[in-house]
């Protein structure tokens, strides 16, 4: 890439490069179950395996936006890692390379760093409370993606409830000092990292698609997830224990670039954002609804599964995590918690 195709940081393709990434007007293909071809395509790329529900939702968008748009609008998936992994990922949004993809707010962080507050352990009061403050219209993501649009050239279009992040280990774990040397896999961005070393464990990142085999060649000892992650890719392989610590509830936020949203005319631009609306609240349910049925489901696979009931002391988890975040991040984020927790 030569200095002229940047702008005040901005990547901005001449036609031919657009064309070629799927961005411009003159790349038609055929959208299923529609006998015309679309005008425009986007490409979409994302980490995860497509019988996740996180999987599933970027095909529910790639339908939805093909059926708001009236056929005229095509977005091209491509899951399971095939255009990079999570920060490559995030850059390419940021490039213009893709138009769309999906991350943890805290691996947006790596593109405007504020972002990874959204992720902190133990912030939220309840579901309601994080999909309020992850709604794109909240004070905090209006505020956020201001930022991020400046700083990375990337906008946020919805974000969906991803679910409570809970530990796995081969081993028992009731309290932080259970885990005191244990390597847990973190998802490698500060906050996640920072949660895992609150727990008491030592960790180490490592990205989402080397996770089963550093599970079962013993790099790391456990990670962490939510339940439907940790069922859909069969975790309960090579982890025997699940225990409930809930210490981080999770949107999954999902992100386009921003030139691509400014080339949208304002139809495909509603379009866009109708899909959106409808697949936030899709997935959300979807992931909602079915977390008591995926643990439920993982104890017949295998896995014992411990919370409050079994001595999972999460309180202890909430109070180490805590005190580690505050001292890491409290001055940086300070003022952000503040507003997140003001939201009603």
């Amino acid at each position: 890439m030569n200095d002229t195709t940047r702008r005040s940081g901005r990547f901005c393709p001449d036609r031919r490069t657009a064309l070629a990434l799927g961005l411009g007007a003159g790349a038609a293909v055929m959208i299923p179950g529609n006998s015309r071809a679309a005008s425009l395509t986007l490409r979409y790329g994302h980490n995860n395996e497509p019988a996740s529900v996180a999987g599933a939702q970027a095909d529910w968008f790639a339908e939805a936006v093909g059926r708001h748009s009236g056929g005229d609008v095509a977005v091209q998936v491509f899951p399971s890692s095939q255009l990079g992994k999570l920060k490559e990922l995030a850059e390419a949004v940021s490039l213009g390379t893709i138009a769309f993809s999906h991350n943890t707010a805290g691996g947006i962080g790596s593109l405007y760093e504020p972002f990874a507050a959204l992720d902190t352990p133990y912030l939220y009061r309840d579901i309601d409370h994080l999909m309020k403050v992850m709604d794109i219209n909240s004070p905090v993501m209006t505020e956020l993606n201001r930022g991020l649009i400046q700083a990375a050239n990337v906008r946020v279009i919805y974000a969906h409830y991803f679910g409570r992040r809970n530990l796995t280990a081969n081993r028992p774990v009731r309290t932080p000092a259970d885990l005191a040397g244990v390597k847990i896999r973190a998802v490698p961005f500060p906050i996640y990292t920072t949660a895992v070393e609150g727990m008491g464990a030592a960790p180490v990142p490592v990205d989402w698609s080397e996770v089963p085999t550093a599970l079962a060649t013993g790099i790391v000892a456990g990670q962490e997830n939510p339940v439907n992650v940790i069922l859909n890719v069969k975790l309960y392989e090579v982890q025997s224990h699940l225990m409930l610590t809930g210490h981080m509830s999770n949107a999954e936020v999902v992100v386009m670039n921003e030139d691509a949203w400014q080339r949208l005319s304002p139809a495909h631009r509603e379009a866009v954002m109708a899909a959106s609306a409808e697949i936030r609240d899709r997935a959300t349910k979807a992931i909602e609804e079915n977390e008591a049925k995926d643990t439920e489901e993982l104890r017949k696979r295998g896995m014992t599964v411990i919370g409050p009931e079994d001595g999972l002391d999460v309180n202890a988890f909430r109070t180490s995590v805590s005190a580690l975040v505050q001292q890491r991040f409290g001055a940086k984020y300070g003022a952000l918690y503040d507003m997140i927790r003001a939201v009603a």
